[in-house]
């Protein structure tokens, strides 16, 4: 993009308001069932009607509509007015590296600590986790009178923190050190009382698990005896919030993949559809390979867009022409050039914070973008006047793939991969361009307002919206 294009978009975008919007999902959304859940809230605000998979789905021209899966996945869509030609999907995800809280989680140390067992989840980094202030949050199962109640909690203070060792206990931890997952990452959740109801100080069996089910069993508003089984993770407690020297950088938790997740999600609900079903996909279980009813190997985007063609009276043939005439941007975050380790990046693909979207490239389709489908993306960037750059690994190194490889085995279409570039991937603490952000919402705006006509293989006509 040539420098006045770019210096008219700095003047038309609201960063700041892009930002604060940002921030505050990112703070409101711990994990993947919070991050459904606020959106679902932003969805209905706006008019959109939920649909239960369970149920006969009844839509009209012009509706706009939402499902979930398992409270951790959700689509969203908008039809448009008159017969549709396709489909135009983003598709991101809500989960992130974290640690998961086993079942009978507590663990006593010399009749004093409590502290909590967890495992891993997803390639996260572990030194960040240390020494900051934790919490726990997640869904309980609770057995009610009618059956089995899903309640999210959130222990909404900061309750744990996983302790470094002392370096007088260890003078080689800054020469190297490989974390022990079962020894060196569980979290510190408090002392043992001399209160009966911890055991008196002992921590016996008695005892076992009563202080953090009681604890988790307050928050869902249910006795502990009613909870059946739970699925918690502990997440930091540190705010989002704009540093450097001129506020031109962001850093929180999850902007590996919130930060797509919402960019999509105020793209759709600025759009005006015309001749495309505008798809919003945000998916769950990509950290651990997307192979979950909920994941992008899982059938939840293939039954929506055939249950959103069935209810409208179209035949089988008529889905199969709108897939050849849909898109799949699969938006999940990139790596910018790390300034103090520029030598791991390509010689050649180098993204940099606030220089826009990343188009992702890679040989062996860990990444599913080729000639054609970047083609369509840039043109979809220079419509909507927002900047883009390339990345692709090293050739001497093995990089990360995304959600979009996994869901073209179960949709076969058009489909790029792009992403906004970030520092510290997998921390629970990273950082980003603060104009990133808005750019990708301008792109998903117009990707949800447009259409893409297939004229045969290598032949399409793009419609933009608005």
């Amino acid at each position: 993009m040539d420098k006045t294009m770019e210096q008219s978009v700095l003047k038309e975008l609201d960063f700041e308001s892009v930002n604060a919007d940002l921030f505050d999902f990112l703070d409101r959304s711990p994990n993947a069932f919070f991050a459904v859940r606020n959106m679902k809230a932003a969805l209905e605000e706006a008019g959109f009607v939920r649909l239960q998979e369970s149920e006969r789905w009844d839509l009209r021209a012009g509706g706009a509509y939402y499902v979930t899966r398992n409270d951790s996945a959700l689509i969203a869509f908008r039809i448009p007015e008159k017969v549709f030609t396709g489909f135009q999907i983003m598709a991101s995800h809500c989960d992130s590296p974290v640690f998961k809280i086993k079942t009978n989680s507590e663990i006593t140390v010399e009749k004093k600590y409590i502290k909590l067992n967890v495992e891993k989840y997803g390639g996260a980094l572990c030194a960040p986790w240390l020494d900051r202030p934790l919490s726990v949050a997640g869904r309980v199962i609770a057995e009610t009178e009618e059956g089995i109640e899903t309640r999210l909690v959130n222990i909404d203070r900061d309750l744990l923190i996983i302790p470094n060792l002392a370096i007088h206990f260890n003078r080689e931890a800054n020469d190297g050190y490989r974390f022990n997952l079962q020894k060196d990452m569980l979290p510190l959740l408090g002392e043992i009382s001399d209160h009966p109801a911890d055991g008196g100080g002992e921590g016996g069996a008695g005892a076992q698990d009563k202080r953090f089910l009681a604890l988790i069993a307050g928050e869902a508003g249910v006795m502990p005896g009613q909870i059946l089984d739970a699925d918690l993770y502990i997440y930091c407690r540190m705010k989002a919030a704009h540093v450097g020297l001129h506020n031109e950088y962001i850093a929180g938790g999850r902007l590996d993949d919130l930060q797509c997740a919402f960019a999509s999600l105020q793209g759709i609900l600025q759009a005006e559809p015309t001749d495309s079903v505008a798809v919003h996909c945000v998916f769950d279980n990509e950290e651990v390979g997307s192979g979950s009813k909920q994941g992008a190997a899982g059938t939840f985007l293939y039954d929506t867009l055939h249950r959103i063609n069935a209810a409208m009276g179209r035949t089988e043939e008529d889905y199969m022409r709108a897939v050849a005439s849909s898109f799949l941007v699969s938006a999940d975050n990139a790596h910018a050039v790390h300034p103090n380790h520029p030598d791991k990046s390509d010689p050649t693909n180098r993204p940099y914070m606030n220089r826009g979207i990343v188009i992702k490239y890679n040989a062996s389709q860990r990444y599913v973008t080729d000639a054609v489908s970047a083609s369509i993306f840039r043109s979809i960037c220079r419509k909507a006047g927002v900047p883009f750059q390339t990345f692709a690994n090293r050739s001497d190194m093995l990089g990360g793939s995304t959600l979009g490889q996994i869901a073209l085995s179960q949709v076969s279409l058009n489909a790029v991969d792009i992403g906004l570039p970030q520092l510290a991937m997998h921390s629970p603490y990273e950082t980003a361009g603060a104009k990133d952000t808005a750019y990708l919402v301008e792109a998903a705006r117009l990707l949800f307002s447009g259409s893409v006509q297939s004229e045969g293989d290598g032949r399409y006509t793009l419609k933009f919206g608005k």
